[in-house]
């Protein structure tokens, strides 16, 4: 196939003669140029000839290859270097490192701008200081009282013939004097253990017990024991912090936080059958358990103040018990000197004001206790007061209930003067009492 008029010239040229050459059309003469009488430029396919691309020899007829014959196809070959199709795990691998990849850009970029503030970003609180190591807190801190207390504090364990009784302790002496409740040793048989702090125990032995004061002491055989610090709880306050520590419900080293509550709140327990104890109560919102009994309750320089002794509860009789925020603790003074009094004697004196309060006609309506019978030459006697009088305040303490009265009494030792307050008739009066011991 070509560009121009497949002709030939004469000869070499291969022209077949009697074809017009180059420049004549066929049949004619030279063609003239319309600009003169020169020939004209010959047509545009004249210069074919001179095409360097050109192949004269080149046949006129479009050549197409032929169908390949069935079953002679070659065998196709793969270039192992082409580009294929992703398979599945390639597909899932990419967009799994394009979201770490930005989750870890998102989350540097995040930590910069938060912590370091950014251009324009807000730091809240202080650079953290030093965490303080418990060496380091303050003597005075609540965490620094349970340090220096809590080696001293006991879980006593007594059998008995109902089972086993928990309860708590503390150290009151180097020779290994602890002081815990009556009612936690009551019905053993005399013989008992302690836990301390770090997990050692040692048996121990009864030394006495007072029931009507709730105050028992045992002694254990041990060297490099830490006794406690006593308090006064006459200096007592309410809303002073304090600590109740002990091993309520079994959980030995519990120390919990309060305050003192109210002072002097009279109180009349005893378990159905046995003795009826009264005491003027220091009373705290610290919570308090069942196996707190006889456990320490220390103000914030750590010195005892109270045992720990009842809990005014919400359940009905026979019920197991739990906090409420209302806790009783025997004062420290009246314990340490009934403490004192069983080392040395083996029993404790009990503290009378030489009359008998309730029964008929004690009603008074809440303004005050009436006394029913007067001792003969007994503490009340000898200041002046008779059967029918009204008690209305014992050293200021207001009375409201024969309770009351007895409770606050055996708080003092015997010795002790109070003043009392009380109504003859119509006339209010006061005059002093000297306490005195049972005579039992």
């Amino acid at each position: 196939m070509t560009d121009g008029w497949d002709w030939r010239q004469p000869g070499a040229s291969g022209v077949p003669a009697g074809q017009p050459g180059p420049g004549h059309p066929p049949g004619g003469s030279p063609t003239t140029s319309p600009y003169g009488g020169q020939p004209a430029a010959s047509p545009w396919w004249s210069d074919a000839l001179a095409d360097p691309w050109r192949d004269p020899n080149a046949p006129t007829a479009v050549v197409i290859p032929a169908a390949p014959v069935p079953g002679t196809e070659p065998e196709p070959v793969t270039d192992p270097d082409a580009p294929g199709r992703p398979k599945l795990h390639q597909m899932l691998l990419i967009p799994l490192i394009t979201a770490l990849l930005a989750g870890t850009l998102g989350g540097a970029l995040g930590y910069a701008f938060a912590v370091r503030g950014g251009a324009a970003g807000t730091v809240l609180g202080a650079a953290p200081g030093p965490v303080p190591t418990l060496a380091q807190r303050a003597p005075e801190s609540l965490a620094g009282v349970a340090e220096r207390v809590l080696p001293s504090v006991v879980t006593v364990r007594v059998a008995g013939v109902g089972g086993t009784s928990e309860g708590s302790g503390f150290i009151a002496s180097a020779d290994g004097h602890v002081i815990t409740n009556d009612h936690v040793v009551a019905g053993g048989t005399g013989k008992a253990s302690v836990v301390f702090n770090d997990g050692s125990t040692a048996s121990a032995t009864v030394v006495g017990q007072d029931e009507e004061s709730d105050i028992a002491v045992i002694k254990v055989t041990r060297s490099g024991l830490r006794p406690v610090e006593f308090g006064d709880s006459d200096a007592l306050a309410v809303g002073d912090p304090v600590l109740a520590i002990g091993s309520p419900l079994s959980l030995a080293n519990t120390v919990t936080a309060g305050i003192v509550s109210a002072l002097d709140r009279t109180m009349q327990a005893g378990e159905p059958g046995g003795p009826t104890r009264y005491y003027a109560a220091i009373q705290t919102d610290a919570a308090v358990n069942h196996g707190n009994s006889g456990g320490p309750l220390v103000d914030a320089a750590g010195r005892v103040i109270g045992v720990n002794s009842t809990i005014k509860s919400l359940v009905a009789e026979g019920q197991e018990a739990g906090n409420i925020g209302l806790a009783f603790a025997i004062p420290i003074n009246q314990a340490k000197r009934i403490t004192q009094e069983i080392i040395g004697t083996g029993k404790a004196r009990r503290t009378v004001i030489g009359a008998q309060v309730g029964g008929p006609g004690s009603n008074t309506n809440g303004s005050g206790v009436r006394l029913a019978a007067v001792e003969p030459s007994g503490p009340a006697d000898g200041a002046g007061l008779r059967a029918g009088d009204v008690i209305l305040r014992l050293n200021g303490r207001p009375m409201t209930e024969p309770t009351d009265l007895i409770a606050l009494v055996r708080k003092y030792a015997p010795g002790s003067v109070v003043t009392v307050e009380y109504r003859r008739g119509s006339s209010r009066q006061n005059t002093s009492v000297t306490l005195a011991a049972d005579a039992k």
